[in-house]
């Protein structure tokens, strides 16, 4: 199969839902081979046939399940040139509201786990040649949002981790992150689903929509492809400009600017 990953074969966790499965299809449709790790084993399943693949069920949060998986995932696809660490949760309440199990939750999920899964798939696509890895991080691990202090934290980390990643591995080994912003995924859906809420954050954005999970997905496939052969340790942001916006004078500045 043609394709701008022809022959590649890709490794995606949580590839069941979201910006996951869009990646999924969207590899597909560019020639790779692709594995799907999620926790949901009938969502892995479905998006497995869906890209005619491989599906496999782990917690991410499971270091030692996670190792083990990711290497039978390699085994079943004859080896491996990328790896997309795309699992992730979330919560929102007030810092000192945190207990300690949330706080282990979120760190475990968004930070420790890529860094799990790179410890055993970076040697892997350094030992075949070379690849990329893009870790999914967020817009929020640039500019904090309120409420989400340790899952903030953690995707910061995680942009930490790619560079260092880009560093140690190079030159075979590329490594990057993908900030995505306010996307349509089940994790959003409370917001994305109301006419009105959805309206007032596409009127904030200056591309004036909300994200799709193919958007995000494009960038992925961009960053995994010979088009980004120079590119490593960076971090790429898809939130439609919102990070742009200066929430204490734009406001003012567009009432002057009429």
């Amino acid at each position: 199969m043609d394709g701008l990953l022809a022959g590649q074969k890709v490794i995606i966790t949580g590839g069941g839902a979201g910006i996951g499965r869009a990646t999924a299809e969207r590899m597909h449709a560019e020639g790779a081979a692709v594995a799907v790790l999620d926790i949901d084993a009938d969502a892995a399943a479905e998006v497995a046939e869906s890209v005619r693949g491989s599906g496999f069920v782990v917690n991410v949060k499971d270091r030692d399940g996670l190792a083990s998986v990711l290497l039978e995932a390699v085994d079943t696809l004859g080896g491996c040139t990328a790896l997309v660490n795309n699992a992730g949760v979330g919560n929102l309440k007030p810092l000192d509201r945190y207990s300690d199990k949330e706080w282990d939750l979120l760190i475990g999920v968004n930070l420790t786990a890529v860094f799990t899964a790179t410890r055993a798939i970076a040697p892997v696509l350094a030992a075949g040649g070379g690849g990329s890895i893009v870790n999914v991080t967020s817009a929020s691990a640039l500019r904090p949002t309120r409420g989400e202090a340790p899952y903030s934290a953690a995707k910061a980390a995680v942009v930490a981790l790619t560079q260092s990643t880009a560093l140690e591995y190079g030159p075979s080994v590329r490594a990057n992150t993908v900030a995505p912003g306010f996307i349509r995924t089940g994790l959003t859906a409370m917001a994305a689903d109301d006419p009105a809420l959805s309206a007032d954050l596409a009127s904030r954005t200056p591309l004036a929509r909300l994200g799709e999970p193919g958007d995000v997905a494009d960038v992925i496939v961009f960053l995994c492809s010979s088009l980004s052969r120079y590119v490593t340790g960076q971090t790429i942001v898809v939130d439609g400009g919102s990070l742009l916006v200066n929430a204490q004078v734009d406001p003012l500045l567009q009432r002057w600017l009429g």
